[in-house]
């Protein structure tokens, strides 16, 4: 593998290139660049050096100083991630794309965005908005994460039901090599059956392939209409069997998102602020959404309907940016609560999910640990909190994979996978390479290998191909 220690040379050469004030040395400003939003301390490294450079001809001239020195590179976006996949744990040269932060073009004709990766998310839904447009793609970490770093991990978010993942609103991307070339992969056609699909193995790569620098994004027409509608049970089985019955009803809803009842007062204690039905409730969130208001009042009748008939305590239109905002503030209020936790990312089939959350609640009990369940039901991805509290570190290390263990064997066990979003990094690659077949992960070393074979690019995140 490359070396992870920085010589003075290989910064003279960074500093020419993006100049002195873009190259980064100095403890004090390089804190933020040694951890992203994983708060436990064994997922964090003080980084060493950090170049921020301006284009893609920056970025190949960093990676090809970085390349000829063998040392090793990070490619880094909003450091917003929860898998340690930006952090520089084998130490390098930390390349951050955050100036690179402009929409080069929104082509209404050809419904795309032509975009550099340091755009927030936020930023872009709103700017193509504003076009009269719509970008589908919608993480909870909208208002902070790049655009960059949700192609390299296929971020998925609330409205992946409907749009789909990251991966499904992208149509090309420019990309320079661990080795510094540049290369642009795909573009603004919608179809494509030009040889391999490379641009699809840099979706979700996390970095250890190359540095994204454009990409190109499908958008669609902005709705004219939308709905949100909270639904309340006091049994959380209840509240997850509602998903499959409105996608069998023929409606195909933007999002269907949950939160148990621990996760609703966490929330609450958090926003200082009373939810609705919080004492005994779970809730389940259904966004609709169209260009045909009549349309949509028949649905949201049939999804009250379908939710009274499953038991639900209570079924009421919601106020988009109360419930949205008590959804998206689930992560901060965990965290708030207790700094180090775990949140584990599981993705399980759809019908899958009320069995798999009625097992794993009784880990906390089993475990006497405090374990918060919110999610998008309507896809089988749950992200389940493990809070630390005030547990030793050494009780947190000991506990922490006994119950690990037991969620994905159950999971597995269910043909589900260890991350349906929020991707492998450094953090979940042994989890990952303990329940994957052997040969998917020798797959991914060959593709690593293939592309990377002086292992110089985020080395040790998702697959470990030294093993």
């Amino acid at each position: 593998m490359a070396k992870g220690e920085v010589s003075q040379e290989l910064i003279e050469k960074l500093k020419s290139i993006v100049g002195e004030k873009y190259c980064i040395t100095d403890k004090e400003k390089l804190e933020p660049y040694g951890h992203d939003e994983v708060t436990d301390p064994h997922y964090m490294k003080p980084a060493q050096c950090v170049v921020l450079p301006a284009n893609t001809q920056e970025v190949a001239a960093c990676v090809k100083a970085c390349y000829e020195a063998d040392t090793i590179m990070v490619p880094r976006a909003a450091g917003t991630g929860l898998a340690a996949g930006a952090v520089a744990i084998f130490g390098g040269v930390i390349i951050s794309i955050e100036r690179m932060n402009k929409i080069l073009e929104i082509d209404k004709e050809n419904m795309i965005v032509t975009t550099e990766p340091g755009v927030t998310t936020a930023v872009l839904q709103n700017t193509v908005k504003d076009a009269g447009l719509f970008y589908g793609g919608d993480p909870c970490s909208g208002d902070s994460c790049f655009i960059g770093g949700n192609v390299a991990t296929n971020a998925g978010g609330n409205r992946a039901v409907k749009y789909g993942v990251t991966r499904d609103q992208v149509l090309g991307m420019e990309v320079v090599t661990p080795a510094g070339d540049i290369v642009e992969l795909g573009g603004k056609v919608r179809k494509n059956a030009t040889g391999y699909s490379l641009m699809h193995l840099f979706i979700g790569s996390e970095g250890t392939l190359g540095i994204i620098t454009k990409i190109y994004l499908k958008l669609v027409a902005l709705p004219k209409f939308s709905m949100d509608l909270l639904a309340v049970f006091d049994n959380l089985d209840d509240a997850i069997a509602l998903t499959p019955k409105v996608m069998n009803a023929g409606i195909t809803p933007v999002c269907v998102e949950f939160m148990d009842n621990a996760s609703i007062k966490q929330v609450e204690v958090f926003l200082n602020e009373k939810l609705q039905h919080s004492d005994i409730g779970n809730y389940i969130i259904v966004q609709i959404a169209g260009d045909n208001e009549d349309l949509l009042d028949e649905q949201c009748e049939k999804i009250d309907e379908l939710a009274r008939e499953g038991n639900a305590l209570d079924v009421l239109v919601a106020n988009p940016t109360v419930i949205w905002k008590s959804r998206k503030a689930y992560l901060e209020a965990d965290r708030a609560r207790s700094l180090v936790f775990s949140m584990e990312d599981i993705v399980v089939p759809m019908t899958e999910i009320p069995g798999a959350v009625s097992q794993i609640s009784r880990l906390g009990e089993k475990y006497n640990v405090a374990m918060h369940c919110a999610g998008h039901c309507g896809d089988g991805n749950v992200h389940i909190d493990i809070l630390k509290d005030d547990r030793t570190q050494e009780e947190w290390e000991d506990m922490l994979p006994k119950i690990q263990q037991e969620i994905y064997k159950l999971v597995y066990s269910l043909k589900g996978r260890v991350s349906g979003e929020h991707g492998i990094g450094f953090k979940r690659a042994a989890l990952m390479a303990k329940y994957t077949n052997p040969v998917e992960i020798e797959m991914m070393k060959a593709v690593k290998k293939g592309l990377d074979p002086k292992n110089i690019m985020n080395p040790g995140k998702v697959v470990d191909v030294t093993k």
